[in-house]
């Protein structure tokens, strides 16, 4: 199946230091290029696959689930971590649960968790029902393209596959009953004007990680796509800090 163009994954070994980038649901790696161009430009190796049935169309989305999604991140963070000394992983929205995932799963070797408006529960109504729908449609409207900043866009599908959409509960249930596993430091990017996630995705963050490992920052002028938004450059720069503060070698350009 072609990958639409600007949807191409994205990877540049700079340094010791690697960081895996997560895209979100329906979307694309285009939504993390400009983060994942700037840490590189920094020195960090970094990594930015496409999700398995993204970037092509929705229908082909339609036959995949969560954990073919995941399991190509696993995949490619087991490849950084044979590059690199030590490897941080960052996403948006759903990829950043995918993130906290590798987090829990992986332990120690993930050495910290960047997350932009994370997503870890139903936010979409219709989505509850996704199980049942399933069986009657093919399709919603999509939730892509939340961004405030004129004339920003993001490459993603303009259908949500209803198929794919029922997997995700699974997953949010595994991630919000593991929280306790997520013991490495967390950066939380948190836009409040955010139209696609809810706010209960950091409350349960703030309530459930009370170990000092979690910062949340808030974005005062971006919607849910803040990596493409106004507040990009604050992601930018306010994850270089985390990664410099925490690595345990210097970074490239360092």
């Amino acid at each position: 199946m072609p990958v639409l163009p600007g949807a191409e994954p994205y990877h540049r070994d700079e340094g010791p230091v690697g960081v895996l980038f997560c895209h979100g649901f329906t979307g694309t790696p285009q939504s993390l290029r400009p983060w994942a161009e700037h840490l590189a430009g920094a020195g960090l190796t970094v990594a930015l696959p496409r999700l398995p049935g993204h970037g092509t169309t929705w229908q082909e989305m339609s036959r995949t689930r969560w954990e073919d999604w995941y399991a190509e991140l696993d995949k490619t963070f087991a490849d950084l971590l044979g590059r690199c000394a030590e490897v941080f992983v960052a996403g948006l929205s759903l990829g950043a649960c995918l993130a906290l995932r590798l987090a829990q799963v992986h332990g120690a070797a993930v050495r910290g968790v960047v997350a932009v408006n994370p997503s870890l529960t139903v936010d979409v109504p219709l989505l509850r029902l996704a199980p049942v729908l399933k069986l009657v449609i093919p399709s919603v409207a999509g939730v892509a393209g939340d961004i405030k900043k004129a004339g920003a866009t993001e490459l993603a599908y303009a259908r949500t596959p209803v198929r794919a959409a029922a997997t995700l509960p699974r997953l949010w249930s595994l991630v919000r009953s593991r929280l306790d596993l997520v013991t490495q430091p967390l950066l939380v990017f948190h836009s409040p004007d955010d139209h696609v996630v809810k706010p209960t995705s950091v409350r349960l963050l703030r309530e459930r990680l009370t170990g000092g490992n979690l910062t949340v920052v808030e974005l005062a002028d971006s919607y849910h796509v803040a990596t493409l938004d106004n507040d990009a450059g604050e992601i930018f720069a306010g994850s270089l800090d985390f990664i410099r503060t925490h690595a345990s070698v210097p970074l490239q350009r360092d």
